[in-house]
């Protein structure tokens, strides 16, 4: 028996004995204690119990055994209830042990079917912490990246991250779905979709962001595809023109393939040199670039026909030969064949293609640096340069059909050539072929009258051109006959009954006699003429008037007979000049009027932009315009001025003046002024040499066509030495500058007299400006 164990005993002995001796609370603590004192020093329980019943033995007689005995219990159990809790705690401890072990080999197995799980998924999957550092990706996440599960953690910014992209979203950083452009660690761009939810670990309330990605390149590339496509179309479905096409279409095809330089190259005759259409930065063909031939309102298009070297010394705009070889050989290739130029380190440098199905236009595209190319971006290289194609061959078959009908409408619309001081104006308002139902006509007559027809039909398009050239042709033959305004009006409206469509045509008939200064006019519900004398106040034509053609029987149709003052301007015009909506129609009358008034001394063409820009409304004319505008000779010019030099500046100003005031084209008034100044220079120098000075008279009239020029003077001219030296040119001048020349010499003095005839005014049967795109006040329009 140890010491300790035989020390033990003891004492539990003495306690026990006095216990038994007097029972009580104490004594039962102190068992308690003993209990306590047995755990801590090992005591077994085997050997607490022996000894209790032995001394228990030793202490109860026969005669107390019962009470003392059980005395004695009750002090055994109460130090064996210590060992009780200990031994109940240790069972509770073991049992827990049990369990921890059991969950902790169960979560073990979670986890590891968790790891199969999470490398099993086809979408990449990613953990993040709450500063969005990821913290554990799968296989599939590195596939989609380059970046696997051995090299976490990813710190922001990310390795696949955009960096150069404003906004980027980084994976882990909030809780959504969205889709994102990364860089594969190879270098490709791809799109990756997103999903990411929050979590908060219980352990410690930590938030983390658990997510997957799914690879959509393929998807967004189709979708750009189809953006892309659809740009290009709505960009150039409004263009009608091979420039308009070009201006936008290529603009947007560059910025889509993300190209440096996009050039088309037209080859006009099919062989030459072709001309060339860019954007962007310059191409890297050596050149030097002229003036623009066009420029579109985009600003960084220019197309630049090539010029070939000229007198004048200016450089050819040339692409190098092997560009220039290139294009010439991709124009001969299938329809929307695209070929790629490889740079000399690897990667397409450029993508040529035909364009149009005629053979004589190319596509050329540079990048700004090699690159490689999908069969994504080919199929996407291949739409967009399918719909430029598209787009600029519906151009030019646009282009043919509307100067067909720019051709027909001029036909119909009126002469070709225009007699002296006329202007004519038509701004249609219809697009896309330009052509209407209004019209004007200027007929010259055998008895130097002049017939004047503005007409307009009911409705718009072509069935309204057709009624329009079969009235005005039926008008000019009517005028020609020697017909009257009021008797073609009323012959007219025989014609215009056996019309479809002709019922209500207005038109306003007139017939100018420029030598005896009237105008003979009739109108049938048409708008009225407008009169206005230089410096004076328009006024309105009110007389003639009548109902429109085929509405009602008119027993006579009116006729009134206005003077013409020297020098005044008359107007006729259809009601798309001064019929706006939200405005009165006095008010365009007055408007014209204004504009009469103040412009007697300038050209009639001027007249007439003058007026279509007052009356332009900001949206521009919802109406076809048709527009004669005429001037009135003015009152003959006379000039007396004192044979000085210092008159001839003033002499010269007033020419200017009158010539305006006369409809003499400015380069013919420049030439006739020149040739005046040295007839009048010639008086001044040598009429008075060895006299008192006296005067010059200068006299100019326009009859007719014809503008004549005299210059008199009382003085004797030093006759022409037989050599002049570098003088006595001014003859030889005054003859190249006139039609004629004559000089008068006689002891009363010196008369030189001169004469042109005005040019009848030509102009082009079709005109490519479009309505619809001219700015306020520009028309299509000929004038003297």
């Amino acid at each position: 028996m140890s010491a300790v164990l035989a020390a033990f005993l003891d004492d539990y002995s003495a306690a026990l004995r006095r216990h038994v001796a007097a029972p009580g609370q104490e004594g039962l603590s102190e068992g308690y204690d003993l209990g306590r004192r047995a755990l801590v020093e090992g005591i077994s329980l085997l050997d607490l119990t022996e000894h209790h019943f032995r001394t228990v033995a030793e202490l109860v007689g026969d005669q107390a055994y019962a009470r003392r005995a059980e005395v004695a219990l009750e002090f055994l159990l109460q130090t064996m209830a210590a060992l009780d809790i200990a031994t109940r705690g240790y069972l509770d401890g073991t049992k827990r042990y049990e369990q921890q072990r059991s969950r902790a080999e169960d979560l073990a197995g979670r986890d590891a079917f968790r790891t199969a799980l999470v490398e099993s998924l086809q979408d990449g999957f990613f953990v993040a912490d709450e500063h969005g550092t990821i913290i554990e990706v799968n296989s599939a996440f590195g596939v989609l990246t380059g970046y696997g599960p051995e090299e976490v953690p990813f710190a922001l910014p990310h390795p696949w991250a955009l960096r150069e992209r404003e906004g980027y979203p980084q994976i882990g950083t909030e809780a959504s779905r969205f889709v994102m452009p990364v860089r594969h660690r190879d270098g490709r761009e791809r799109w990756l979709a997103v999903s990411a939810s929050s979590l908060v670990k219980q352990e410690n309330n930590e938030r983390i962001f658990v997510g997957t990605v799914r690879d959509v390149t393929a998807e967004h590339d189709a979708q750009a595809r189809d953006q892309a496509a659809s740009r290009l179309a709505t960009a150039v479905g409004a263009a009608t023109s091979m420039v308009e096409v070009l201006a936008v279409g290529l603009d947007e095809l560059r910025r889509t393939m993300g190209a440096r330089t996009a050039l088309v190259a037209v080859w006009p005759s099919r062989t030459g040199r072709p001309d060339l259409y860019s954007c962007g930065e310059s191409p890297t063909a050596a050149q030097v670039p002229p003036e623009p031939e066009f420029v579109s309102a985009n600003s960084n298009f220019v197309a630049t026909p090539v010029r070939q070297p000229s007198a004048r010394g200016d450089a050819p705009v040339v692409l190098d030969e092997e560009t220039n070889e290139l294009l010439d050989r991709a124009r001969r290739q299938s329809a929307r064949g695209l070929s790629a130029i490889t740079g000399d380190e690897g990667g397409v440098d450029a993508v040529v293609a035909p364009l149009g199905e005629t053979g004589d236009a190319a596509l050329w595209v540079r990048f700004g640096a090699p690159r490689a190319v999908s069969a994504a971006d080919w199929a996407l290289y291949s739409l967009l340069v399918g719909h430029l194609s598209v787009a600029l061959q519906r151009a030019r078959n646009f282009d043919q059909a509307r100067a067909t009908s720019l051709t027909l409408q001029r036909a119909m619309l009126g002469p070709i050539e225009l007699p002296p001081r006329f202007s004519v104006h038509y701004e249609p308002a219809l697009p896309p072929l330009e052509i209407g139902g209004d019209w004007y006509d200027v007929v010259p007559l055998r008895d130097g009258t002049i017939g004047v027809v503005v007409g307009d039909c009911v409705g718009r398009g072509l069935s309204a051109a057709v009624v329009m050239g079969q009235l005005r042709t039926a008008a000019r033959a009517l005028l020609l006959r020697g017909a009257g305004p009021a008797q073609l009006l009323a012959e007219l409206d025989a014609v215009a009954a056996r019309i479809p469509g002709a019922m209500c045509t207005t038109v306003c008939a007139a017939v100018l006699d420029p030598e005896r200064g009237v105008v003979r006019y009739s109108n049938a519900g048409h708008m009225p003429p407008i009169l206005a004398a230089p410096g004076g106040p328009g006024r309105i034509l009110e007389g003639g008037r009548a109902v429109p053609l085929a509405t009602f029987d008119t027993p006579r149709r009116p006729e009134a007979t206005t003077a013409l003052p020297a020098g005044s301007s008359l107007v006729l015009f259809t009601d798309g000049l001064v019929e706006q909506r939200g405005y009165d129609i006095e008010e365009g009358f007055v408007k014209i009027a204004d504009v009469l008034s103040e412009t007697g001394g300038a050209l009639p063409r001027d007249v007439a932009d003058a007026v279509l820009s007052r009356l332009c409304p900001p949206a521009g004319y919802d109406d076809d315009v048709a527009m004669v505008v005429y001037r009135q000779p003015p009152e003959p010019l006379y000039l007396d001025i004192p044979a000085a030099a210092v008159e001839l500046t003033g002499l010269r100003r007033t020419l200017y003046r009158w010539f305006a005031t006369a409809a003499v084209p400015h380069d013919l008034a420049a030439d006739l002024v020149a040739a005046a100044n040295e007839a009048c220079s010639n008086s001044v120098e040598h009429a008075y040499r060895d006299t008192e000075p006296g005067r010059v008279v200068l006299t100019a009239t326009c009859a007719g066509d014809r503008v004549v020029i005299e210059v008199t003077d009382t003085g004797r001219w030093v006759p022409t030495p037989t050599d002049p030296g570098y003088r006595g040119r001014g003859v030889e001048m005054m003859r190249v500058l006139t039609e004629d020349l004559e000089f008068t010499h006689d002891d009363k003095g010196t008369r030189v007299r001169m004469w042109v005839t005005l040019p009848s005014i030509t102009f082009p049967t079709a005109n490519p400006l479009r309505g619809s795109t001219r700015p306020p006040g520009m028309s299509s329009s000929s004038s003297s």
